[in-house]
């Protein structure tokens, strides 16, 4: 009977028309779980300052979306609910910056919808304890809630500097690594001899050198378990190059920016691994490197609930730009 069926003349149609069925079925589930980045609102293209010439007065403009001559270096911190944390952070940095790239920086905070005072709590520290000039540090706030990858995406694209650093408020990783970054992506971005164009690149902060170091194994043995199955499934997944895809320090030069952030659909935590993938379809080179870091506490993440959605948005991510449903060229 069983050879009858498969000498049968439509048992390949069948066959052909039961994979196309499937087929056409995870199409439509990828498509309904996929992420699209939520357009921005009028008041959330908009950024302030302080203007410590006018005694503190909070001026506002419109965010630039191009290069601005005499910035080198921009630095996106993405904060929801970070005025316990972020000012280690910010006096880090500014104290680096202030020594190393004299007026050639800034600092864009994007507060993705805190009711903590975030906005307003680090424009009064770069009036009243870092006694900024106004735009070197700016704040740009959402409306509501977007995830980390959101508020991380609409500040690159709107960075001013010649290179772009996101930085994680919480003042984890040392700041003054940032010059390691800043020498490998100068070593990779070397600009063609006949054309003059720089490559694009990316430097990411790295911690995989300190996973048998006291600060990895101090986590608790909950968050090392899921670390390392969201490393396995991160591999399983086509990422085998790069050890730790999480760090949140990476550095871009403006052709990488260019390439990646306008295509960038997801906003939650795992918009990281979304970064490479599209780096690695557009040629980008990309380099880890070792820095120092230390746990921190005060983290945003829910474990639990956290590592599930990441591993579907990781699922999904891959499975959307196999079947086309995620774009990496201008039609996103």
């Amino acid at each position: 009977m069983i050879q009858n069926i498969l000498n049968h003349p439509n048992f390949h149609l069948f066959l052909g028309t039961a994979f196309f069925s499937k087929l056409v079925g995870i199409y439509i589930i990828v498509w309904l779980l996929s992420n699209n980045p939520r357009k921005p609102l009028p008041e959330e293209l908009q950024y302030s300052t302080i203007d410590g010439n006018e005694g503190g007065k909070v001026l506002r403009g419109q965010l630039p979306n191009s290069k601005e001559d005499g910035i080198v270096l921009s630095v996106v911190v993405p904060s929801y609910n970070e005025t316990g944390r972020i000012f280690k952070m910010l006096k880090d940095a500014i104290e680096y910056l202030n020594t190393k790239m004299a007026d050639q920086w800034e600092i864009l905070i994007v507060d993705d919808g805190s009711a903590d005072g975030t906005s307003e709590y680090c424009l009064k520290l770069s009036l009243e304890e870092f006694h900024l000039k106004p735009n070197q540090l700016r704040v740009l706030k959402f409306c509501q809630n977007r995830g980390k990858g959101g508020a991380v995406r609409q500040g690159m694209l709107h960075v001013r500097g010649e290179y772009a650093l996101f930085a994680d408020a919480d003042g984890a990783s040392l700041f003054s690594d940032v010059e390691k970054l800043i020498q490998n992506i100068k070593e990779m971005e070397k600009p063609d001899t006949k054309s003059g164009e720089k490559s694009p690149a990316v430097a990411l902060g790295s911690r995989a050198h300190m996973v048998d170091t006291e600060a990895v194994i101090k986590r608790t043995f909950i968050r090392n378990c899921l670390m390392y199955g969201f490393h396995t499934l991160v591999y399983v997944f086509g990422i085998r190059s790069i050890k730790d895809t999480q760090c949140g320090f990476k550095l871009f030069n403006r052709e990488a920016i260019d390439l990646i952030f306008p295509y960038l659909h997801t906003e939650g935590w795992i918009f990281d691994v979304e970064i490479l993938i599209l780096g690695y379809k557009k040629k980008v080179l990309i380099r880890e490197v070792p820095i120092s870091w230390h746990e921190v506490d005060g983290s945003k993440m829910d474990l639990a609930v956290d590592s599930l959605l990441m591993a579907k948005d990781l699922i999904i991510i891959r499975l959307a730009y196999l079947l086309g449903i995620y774009k990496s060229k201008r039609e996103c």
